[in-house]
């Protein structure tokens, strides 16, 4: 994914979980008036009217990456489709988990990769998306957003910046860690380590592809590659960054708490109202042991 070379000292202030009075997630989110305080975010817009984004949401299943990217790109061919015959079709927001992969950008190199290419230690796909190597694997919350721009913002730059708000929200206001973007560089990170990737395509402004946080990741499988293109920085998860300062949660309760907190965000930040659908009977997979 997108590759960030930057480097910052933050002191990680102590633990603060904040957690709804509900275990699950509501059929459909609506946004509520907009959090955005940081100067970097005065540009996201305002929509006068809220639109709806169907949401599947297996953030506890661990989905095999080519299932899900065949998926992706089926939806992005109907959308064309309505697109071609002058119709509109919803907003799609696609949240797992994914089996451990390793995932390579248009801007990938060989150089990065610790490994013979034709023997990897994990599956390895070429994709179409931008930036560079990464690795996805359980305790990994993925966010595919698969979006008509036209009805956004048509921009890129914007797009991308959004995607990170709604990062930096979810880090500052539930976990309590002082999260940054750096200007021209794309990912999320507190002090000098990046937690959330970011790596899209668009196509006819159809967006594809997305985010991937790292929430309680085994962060081992990223020793075999340099991470985005970056040789001297490291990466890092809530659960490494919280457990200096308390020991009062578990994985689960943190990818429950992160994946309710990603959905809110999202919906204030691209202010959509998310219509929950079932899953695919074709994509059933196991949950998360996380």
């Amino acid at each position: 994914m997108a590759s960030v070379n930057f480097s910052f000292t933050s002191s990680i202030p102590p633990c603060t979980i904040r957690k709804s009075n509900s275990s699950r997630t509501s059929t459909t989110i609506q946004p509520t008036a907009s959090l955005i305080t940081a100067h970097e975010s005065n540009s996201l817009p305002q929509q006068s009217t809220t639109r709806r984004c169907e949401c599947f949401d297996m953030y506890k299943h661990v989905v095999p990456f080519a299932d899900a990217w065949s998926w992706q790109k089926s939806i992005l061919e109907d959308r064309k489709a309505l697109i071609d015959s002058n119709e509109d079709g919803l907003d799609t927001l696609i949240v797992l988990q994914h089996q451990p992969v390793y995932t390579l950008g248009t801007a990938s190199s060989e150089n990065h990769l610790s490994f013979d290419i034709k023997d990897p230690p994990l599956p390895l796909y070429q994709t179409e998306r931008g930036g560079e190597v990464t690795y996805h694997g359980p305790g990994q919350l993925v966010m595919y957003p698969i979006m008509n721009l036209r009805f956004h913002k048509m921009d890129l730059h914007w797009y991308l910046r959004a995607l990170e708000e709604v990062v930096i929200r979810v880090l500052s206001s539930v976990f309590t860690l002082k999260a940054s973007r750096v200007t021209g560089l794309t990912g999320v990170w507190v002090g000098g380590k990046k937690l959330a990737a970011i790596g899209i395509r668009v196509s006819r402004w159809l967006t594809y592809h997305g985010l991937a946080l790292n929430v309680c990741t085994d962060l081992s499988p990223f020793n075999w590659i340099v991470p985005c293109g970056i040789k001297d920085r490291g990466v890092g998860s809530i659960k490494g960054l919280l457990s200096d300062s308390c020991s009062i949660f578990n994985d689960g309760e943190l990818i429950d708490t992160a994946h309710e907190s990603l959905l809110k965000e999202f919906c204030e930040v691209f202010q959509v109202e998310l219509c929950h659908q079932p899953i695919p009977s074709l994509l059933r997979f196991p949950k998360s042991t996380q």
